[in-house]
């Protein structure tokens, strides 16, 4: 019995490992699903196109404080500024698409940035919308020299005197840009429009009455407006700012392409080939924080507000605004770059 024992120990030790790694093979969905399940097992990069103090930069910030809580894992601000948010743009796009890095989004990277720089349509179709969690209104402002006081004393200025004013953008194919020129047209005045490089030199001449009329984000434009350096005129915003319960609304005046347009948002991408699930994890654990007490409270000092969008609805409001911009900056006569 022994010499058949031994001619026997090979395949009865061959079979052991067949079924082991039968075993391991069976296990596998299992391995998987534990995996998915086990997702944010450690931090996420929140990358931020932009500089660190700028509007978007303030809002990721408290985005990110708040899904620390809904995701379960701390979220690391990353700020890659650069080519009018196009270089943290594409540092998102070509990051791995494991949940791990995700990126902010904004009515310029996603919506103008496509149809200003080459560059930028070329990771078009590379960023997949999670989420539009934040709105912020834009402020339309004179210079107190300019002796207006509202908007129909603003706009009876700038008719009378057509080319005699000007208007501070941040560059060229901005949205500062867009929203000013989209006003003359739709007002038919004639406000020159003065492109500079970025929106602090742009502010400064305004405060300097360099140019007379300027558009901004609220939160930057608040302190000069409560120092009595700039004069608020009209809002683009879902409603009237509780800061300035006097100035209206471009909706209010019969004017809503104009608001629409003057409203920025920002939103949450992640790189093209994110698992379903984990964007949907991702979705979810945003949305929750933009909601959350403490987040709308900071979103409020800042005078944004938590979107209450249906989220899948998302990539058709960036499609159309793509659409929308690019027809705005043939009309202003701005090409590619």
């Amino acid at each position: 019995m022994s010499a058949p024992s031994r001619q026997y120990r090979p395949l009865r030790r061959l079979s052991l490992l067949s079924i082991a790694a039968a075993g391991a093979l069976w296990g596998l969905p299992c391995a998987h699903a534990l995996a998915a399940e086990a997702y944010p097992s450690k931090p996420v990069k929140l990358i931020v196109p932009f500089a660190a103090g700028g509007s978007t930069d303030i809002v990721a910030r408290v985005i990110a404080e708040g899904m620390r809580s809904t995701l379960g894992q701390p979220v690391i601000v990353d700020n890659k500024g650069g080519a009018g948010g196009l270089i943290g743009s594409e540092a998102i796009a070509q990051a791995a698409p494991d949940g791990y890095t995700i990126g902010m989004a904004t009515v310029s990277t996603a919506t103008i940035n496509p149809s200003l720089y080459a560059r930028a349509a070329k990771i078009e179709g590379k960023l997949v919308p999670v989420a539009n969690l934040v709105t912020m209104p834009s402020v339309y402002m004179t210079h107190p020299k300019m002796g207006v006081k509202d908007f129909p004393g603003f706009l009876a200025k700038i008719k009378a005197q057509p080319g005699a004013y000007s208007a501070g953008v941040p560059g060229l194919g901005t949205l500062g840009h867009l929203m000013l020129a989209s006003f003359n047209e739709t007002m038919k005045t004639e406000i020159q429009i003065v492109p500079y490089r970025g929106n602090g030199p742009a502010l400064n001449d305004a405060l300097a009455g360099m140019v007379q009329v300027m558009a901004d984000q609220l939160p930057s434009a608040m302190p000069q407006i409560k120092g009595g350096k700039l004069i608020p005129v009209v809002l683009a915003g879902q409603s009237r700012s509780p800061d300035l319960p006097n100035v209206p609304t471009f909706k209010e005046l019969g004017y809503p392409e104009l608001n629409e347009l003057g409203i920025s948002w920002f939103g949450l991408v992640v790189p093209a080939g994110t698992p379903a699930p984990i964007v949907k994890q991702l979705q979810e654990a945003a949305v929750k924080a933009a909601h959350q007490p403490e987040v709308q409270k900071h979103l409020k000092a800042l005078g944004a507000a938590a979107t209450d969008m249906d989220q899948t609805k998302f990539p058709a409001q960036i499609a159309a605004e793509i659409k929308r911009n690019k027809a705005l900056l043939d009309k202003a006569g701005v090409k590619p770059e």
